[in-house]
């Protein structure tokens, strides 16, 4: 790897990714094993985690960096607090200190408006992308005091910066998560624990096909005439703000495709 990842930064630390199954989240674990790091992949579905671990494991042997790249699958859905809180206890030896925390589950529903929202869609948004990313975090805060060292890093979006039509909702469980983070920065700064933010404008995932329900023809109009990012663009970042010194702590990353300049302002050919 380049001098961008110092890799010897990340040798055989910890690192758990949640909504690893796919996107940005398997692009993340891929990249941070192919850098010596262990990983533990977490999402609902078993057969996507096995991919992943497949994948992340022919990328550490590719990164030829001879430490880490242990993978633990860890079959669990962020909205379950209950099964969430097990997680200490199925985690084998090797993996119990955790080191960095990448909090990426979280998906969106339609384009409804205000009036028209889903209501069970709209629970579901706010129990992964908010409920259950603070209980998760909650857990891993305490962990991380008692080991006196640890990163948070925060999926968040352009959408937790600024509104826009038909995506209500959405917006606003980035909003909050935007808020959560700064106050629990505040809260942390005089320990050891980083906390870091990263903030994607347009990204070309099935994270795209959720919000249209399944419907994959209307995901890739979005995209025609534009070259948004791709999950591997966003995971750079990820690793790049996790293999900084121990007395670094980017706080907040905020990347957009060269053609987007925020939510609704997009040039396309």
């Amino acid at each position: 790897m380049s001098a961008i990842f110092p890799t010897h930064r990340l040798f055989n630390k910890n690192v758990l990714i949640t909504g690893a199954s796919g996107g940005i989240g398997a692009a993340t674990a891929i990249l941070f094993a192919k850098a010596g790091a262990n990983i533990i992949i977490s999402a609902r579905r078993p057969e996507k985690l096995s991919e992943v671990r497949q994948a992340a494991q022919q990328a550490h042997k590719e990164g030829g960096t001879g430490q880490g790249g242990k993978v633990f699958e860890w079959v669990q859905d962020v909205q379950d607090r209950r099964g969430v809180d097990k997680l200490f206890d199925l985690l084998p030896q090797d993996f119990k200190k955790i080191d960095v925390l990448v909090n990426n589950a979280g998906l969106v529903y339609g384009r409804d408006q205000v009036g028209e929202v889903n209501e069970q869609e709209m629970d579901i948004m706010f129990q992964t992308n908010v409920l259950g990313m603070i209980h998760l975090t909650q857990m891993l805060v305490k962990h991380f005091k008692q080991n006196n060292a640890g990163h948070i890093i925060q999926l968040g979006s352009i959408a937790g910066r600024e509104g826009y039509s038909g995506g209500s909702i959405y917006c606003a469980t980035k909003h909050a998560l935007r808020g959560f983070t700064v106050a629990m920065m505040k809260e942390l700064y005089d320990t050891p624990i980083r906390v870091t933010e990263i903030q994607p404008g347009m990204v070309e995932t099935s994270f795209s096909i959720t919000r249209f329900r399944g419907d994959e023809q209307a995901a890739k109009k979005v995209y025609e005439g534009f070259q948004p990012l791709t999950a591997e663009d966003v995971a750079e970042d990820i690793v790049w703000a996790a293999s900084r010194k121990d007395h670094i702590n980017v706080a907040e990353t905020f990347v957009l495709p060269v053609n987007q300049a925020s939510p609704t302002i997009v040039h396309k050919a």
